[in-house]
């Protein structure tokens, strides 16, 4: 088995070895994942080494490197809405949570490629739980436009949005939704929640297809047409302009430990 590591800043992995295919998730910056099949036309199928999700990309979106570096993962991460890393003597503007992991000291060499970032860099294992720094990461997220699929400040889903937030604090949440709503531990009552809980939502036939992060309990942040903020109830969220109901409270889970 090979493994590879995203070389642009914003790789789209697809259902299907195609352009034309849905777009199921990204890779950002610095990402790595086994390459687990290879198609004609350069496509590959890879297994990201983040959350275990699967998907086809291109090949020319990324650049093999060795094991030890594919398992060291997720202890720096780039900290701005958009972040210069220079690649091969050129600039690279890679977004908010590409991984800088596999670079040591600023620096990292794959396979041809020579890699340098002067910026610094966040430390997940570092970085302090509370209400400001929650709030500070989640909201650097507002008004992005939802885009299936999507994980990045240029267009992201409800999934891809809890959990490249919770990414910041050094938690691996899964990709979709229903997954996540497996992790962390049962929170009761709305009126129990911190800030940082995820609530799940579910649809007419009782299957979870959203996901929000608590502000308190009666505001969420999520991404439902864009990143915003929003009511909730008991019963789910109120649109804050429309004052419609959009959708159906099922479960809250407590993924961030104090």
């Amino acid at each position: 088995m090979s493994y590879a590591i995203c070389c642009v800043p914003l790789s789209p992995l697809r259902a299907a070895p195609s352009h034309k295919s849905e777009m199921v998730s990204q890779q950002l910056f610095g990402e790595c994942c086994e390459v687990l099949e290879r198609e004609k036309d350069g496509w590959v199928r890879v297994r990201c080494r983040f959350d275990g999700y699967e998907g086809w990309c291109t090949d020319s979106h990324l650049t093999e490197i060795d094991e030890p570096e594919h398992a060291d993962i997720g202890s720096a991460l780039a900290p701005d809405w958009v972040n210069e890393v220079g690649f091969n003597g050129r600039p690279m503007m890679v977004p908010l949570g590409s991984s800088l992991t596999a670079m040591r000291n600023g620096h990292a060499a794959w396979k041809e490629n020579e890699i340098y970032f002067k910026g610094r860099a966040w430390i997940p294992a570092g970085a302090k739980r509370d209400e400001r720094t929650i709030r500070q990461l989640a909201f650097t997220f507002l008004n992005t436009p939802y885009l299936w699929g999507g994980r990045s400040v240029f267009g992201i889903d409800c999934s891809g949005f809890t959990q490249t937030v919770l990414k910041f604090f050094g938690i691996a949440l899964l990709r979709d939704a229903w997954q996540q709503a497996g992790q962390g531990e049962p929170v009761g009552f709305l009126q129990e929640v911190r800030i940082g809980d995820l609530a799940f939502f579910d649809n007419e036939e009782g299957r979870i297809t959203h996901v929000g992060i608590l502000l308190n309990e009666h505001e969420i942040i999520h991404a439902s047409g864009k990143v915003r903020i929003d009511k909730i109830d008991n019963m789910g969220i109120v649109h804050s302009e429309t004052f419609r109901r959009t959708h159906h409270l099922r479960l809250i889970k407590r993924c961030l430990p104090s």
